[in-house]
């Protein structure tokens, strides 16, 4: 959760955004072990595999990848928005931007492999 923290906190210090990264940051780090456990395959993962499309495929990518990047997003946005007032357009704004940070993430994955392919 530290890494999140001061990934987030990086982003904030740029665009000035008083904490919002780092909260948004800090959450998708805490729902990552939860989710990670939901997620988990009956005989585990290996434990020096990094979540990519090269070690585990796009299938598992996408599942593991989609929402954490909702929740991230959720987080950002509806605190920025200051609450639910606006919730259609907020949500509207999420599952777009939802969309295309994933998107990107997965060409990114597709243009620098990792190496390992199994």
């Amino acid at each position: 959760m530290l890494i999140g923290f001061a990934m987030g906190f990086c982003i904030d210090m740029f665009y000035d955004s008083l904490g919002l990264h780092a909260f948004a940051c800090v959450f998708v780090m805490y729902v990552r072990n939860y989710y990670l456990s939901a997620i988990t395959p009956q005989g585990g993962y290996d434990s020096s595999a990094t979540p990519s499309i090269a070690t585990n495929g796009i299938q598992w990518f996408l599942i593991y990848t989609f929402p954490l990047v909702f929740l991230h997003h959720a987080a950002l946005f509806y605190i920025e928005a200051g609450g639910f007032d606006m919730f259609w357009f907020t949500l509207w704004k999420i599952i777009t931007s939802t969309l295309f940070t994933t998107t990107v993430t997965v060409i990114v994955q597709y243009l620098f492999p990792s190496g390992r392919y199994r």
